[in-house]
């Protein structure tokens, strides 16, 4: 069934002034039958905010995160979405870089896994609807940096339909170094079988093949062991647009989707044994741009 939420617990800090910074409360729930997919975002004075220096807990105004708990309300125009949900379980933190990059200046924006396979229980209430979360697998992730990745695609699979033990995380990125882009590069994880796959060196993401577009999103890759291949994809009216600040100025465009598909196929190089997956309606895919020809309504 295409129903997913997504809540975002979130500092931002302009770049040189420090003193503007706030706290931002997204929360989005996707509802792909009819496409009733509802979205609010709130902005909170940094004062009124606390963020831990060693871990993942942060309040922002009322709302609160913490090791296995999350609370808060956000109300955006009409749309007005709270939960309370409670969260543990899954797998150790997967990382989508190299150890030894998240503690260098590039890339300018990090990410990882900290909690994947996750399973959440509680409610999620939007206007009069009340939604009972019992059991869902899903994820806790947690991303930073001094400025926005320049154009990316980022897609992650918690559990595959009749492989619920498996999860990837996947991105396809392109900087921009003046005038000048580099070519996408493509890291890979995959945790398979009690087996774990990581394609994320910057020789192996730079050979690696990864292809998106408005709103598909093919990529493939290899090391020594195995092969994977595989396709995210989504009807346009899956995606929800929200507007993404950059610390050094401007706006991006995100399209964010939780109940997009994803197929996939991993070849093991040893025996050559194959085996194909699939996601239906689960899969994340999201999308960072500056072109405003894609015809998504950006409405947080």
């Amino acid at each position: 069934r295409p129903l997913a939420f997504w809540i975002r617990y979130t500092i931002f800090s302009p770049r040189g002034a420090p003193e503007n910074a706030v706290g931002e409360l997204w929360a989005i729930l996707f509802r792909g039958e009819g496409n009733r997919h509802i979205a609010a975002k709130s902005e909170t004075p940094l004062s009124n905010c606390a963020f831990s220096a060693h871990g993942l807990s942060a309040r922002i105004g009322a709302a609160e995160l913490s090791d296995g708990r999350a609370t808060g309300a956000v109300a955006q125009g009409v749309a007005n979405i709270s939960w309370d949900l409670r969260f543990g379980g899954g797998g150790p933190p997967l990382f989508l870089l190299p150890h030894n990059l998240y503690e260098k200046r590039f890339p300018a924006a990090k990410s990882l896994v900290s909690r994947p396979l996750a399973r959440f229980d509680g409610k999620i209430v939007v206007g009069d609807d009340e939604i009972d979360i019992e059991g869902w697998t899903g994820s806790q992730n947690h991303n930073w940096g001094r400025r926005h990745t320049d154009l990316y695609a980022w897609g992650q699979v918690a559990g595959f339909d009749d492989h619920p033990d498996t999860f990837l995380e996947v991105a396809t990125a392109r900087l921009k170094f003046g005038p000048s882009w580099t070519p996408p590069i493509t890291p890979v994880a995959l945790r398979r079988a009690g087996r774990e796959y990581t394609c994320t060196s910057l020789s192996q993401s730079f050979r690696a093949r990864g292809d998106f577009r408005c709103f598909e999103w093919d990529f493939a890759t290899r090391d020594h062991e195995v092969e994977i291949a595989g396709r995210i994809s989504a009807p346009r009216e899956a995606f929800v647009g929200l507007a993404y600040a950059n610390p050094p100025g401007g706006v991006k465009h995100c399209l964010n989707s939780k109940i997009a598909t994803c197929t996939l196929t991993v070849r093991e190089l040893g025996s050559g044994r194959v085996e194909r997956l699939t996601a239906q309606h689960r899969a994340a895919f999201e999308i960072l741009t500056d072109d405003r020809s894609h015809g998504v309504a950006i409405v947080a």
